[in-house]
C-alpha cells in the first residue's frame, strides 16, 4: 500500500518485514510482517494525511474502505495484475470498486476482463503496462554464452526454444505442454530448456509427458533460475516460447525482447500487450500444437543476427524500459 502527496509517499507492507533496499529507503517503508492491526492502524494515520492510496493487490481492499469511511475525498487506485482480480468476489468488494476506486491494470486484456467480470465503467479503468525491473541488466552484446553450451553439451548447431515461468498443477495456462508436443515436429538439433520452480505433481506431469514421447534428449528442465542468471539463458535461446492463455501481461517477454530475443506468446491474454501486438514476436493460437510448431519452425529458419536483435532491443526499450514506466505512472497519477 502506498500513501502519496505532492511532496513524500509512505510504503506500507503487509507481509514484508525487510525489504530489498535497492527499490526503497529505510524512511519510507514500513513492514508488518502479518500483523493486520498494526497495520490497519499505522494505514490509518498515515493515510489521514495522504491525497492517494495506492494499493498493489486486491487483497488490501479493506484498508482503503475503512480511509474512505473515515475520509471520503480520499483517491483510492488499485494497481491490478491479473487472474487475482478477474474472478468473483464479494459483494462489498464490487461495490467499492465500482464507486470508488480507479484500476490501473498492466494490460488491455486485464481491463477487459475486470470490466466483464465487475461490470466496471471503462472510465475507471486505465492501461498501465508493467515496465522491466531497473536492475535488470541489459546486454550491449548478444553471443551465447560458452559456459552454458558446454553445461548442456550444445553446440551452435542446436536450435534452442526457451521458457521461464512457474511449473504448477494449479495453474495449467502457460502453454509449455503444448510446446513439449510442438517439439515431436521440428527437427532434432532443436531443445527445449524449461525453467522454473516446479511443484512436485507438475514436476510428474511434465515428466511423463517427456518421456511418453521420447523427448528425454531434447527437453532440458533447469529448476528455479535466480535472477542473476536468467538474463544468460534469454542469451543462449534462439526463441522464446510460451503460449499462454492467461497472462495478465507477461514481464518474461519484455525482458527477452530487452535481450533481442523474439518470442511466441498466445494471442488470447495480456501476452498481446507484452509483444506490442506482435512488433516483438508472433501470437499463436495457445490450443494449436500445429500452429506453434509451424511458428517456431519459420523463425528458427531465419539465424539471428546482430541487427535484428539490436533493433528488436531498442523497440522494447522504447515502450517498457523503467524510465518509460515511471512516466506513464506519473501521467496517471498526476492527470
Amino acid at each position: 500500500m502506498n500513501h502519496t502527496s505532492k511532496s513524500k509517499h509512505q510504503l506500507m507492507s503487509l507481509y514484508d518485514d525487510q525489504p530489498d533496499f535497492n527499490y526503497v529507503d529505510t524512511e519510507s517503508f514500513r513492514g508488518f510482517k502479518g500483523n493486520r492491526i498494526a497495520f490497519l492502524l499505522n494505514t490509518a494515520k498515515t493515510g489521514w494525511m495522504a491525497n492517494t492510496i495506492i494499493l498493489s493487490h486486491i487483497n488490501l481492499l479493506l484498508f482503503a474502505w475503512i480511509l474512505k469511511k473515515i475520509q471520503p475525498g480520499k483517491r483510492i487506485v488499485l494497481l491490478a495484475h491479473g487472474i487475482e482480480i478477474w474472478g468473483k468476489l464479494p459483494k462489498w468488494k464490487t461495490d467499492f470498486l465500482r464507486r470508488h476506486t480507479e484500476v490501473w491494470a498492466v494490460s488491455h486484456f486485464t481491463a477487459q476482463q475486470i470490466e466483464k467480470s465487475h461490470q466496471l465503467q471503462p472510465s475507471r479503468i486505465k492501461v498501465l503496462h508493467n515496465g522491466l525491473d531497473p536492475f535488470f541488466r541489459i546486454p550491449a552484446h548478444f553471443e551465447k554464452p560458452d559456459h552454458l553450451l558446454s553445461q548442456y553439451q550444445l553446440s551452435t548447431s542446436n536450435k534452442i526454444l526457451f521458457t521461464l515461468t512457474r511449473l504448477s498443477s494449479q495453474e495449467q495456462y502457460k502453454g509449455y505442454q503444448q510446446v513439449i508436443l510442438a517439439l515431436k515436429d521440428l527437427p532434432e538439433e532443436v531443445v527445449y530448456i524449461l525453467a522454473g520452480k516446479a511443484d512436485e505433481k507438475e514436476m510428474a506431469s511434465v515428466l511423463n509427458l517427456i518421456e511418453q514421447h521420447d523427448l528425454t534428449h531434447r527437453v532440458i528442465l533447469t529448476g528455479f533460475l535466480a535472477e542473476a542468471e536468467v538474463q544468460e539463458y534469454f542469451l543462449l535461446a534462439d526463441l522464446f516460447v510460451m503460449p499462454s492463455k492467461g497472462e495478465g501481461f507477461g514481464i518474461a517477454f519484455i525482458e527477452a525482447a530487452a535481450c533481442g530475443l523474439v518470442s511466441i506468446a498466445g494471442n488470447t491474454d495480456g501476452s498481446r500487450d507484452a509483444l506490442l501486438n506482435g512488433k516483438l514476436g508472433d501470437l499463436v493460437d495457445p490450443q494449436s500444437v500445429k500452429e506453434i510448431s509451424t511458428t517456431i519452425a519459420k523463425h528458427l529458419a531465419y539465424p539471428k543476427s546482430a541487427v535484428n536483435t539490436k533493433q528488436l532491443q531498442q523497440q522494447c526499450l522504447a515502450a517498457f524500459s523503467f524510465e518509460q514506466y515511471k512516466t506513464n505512472f506519473l501521467h496517471l497519477l498526476f492527470n
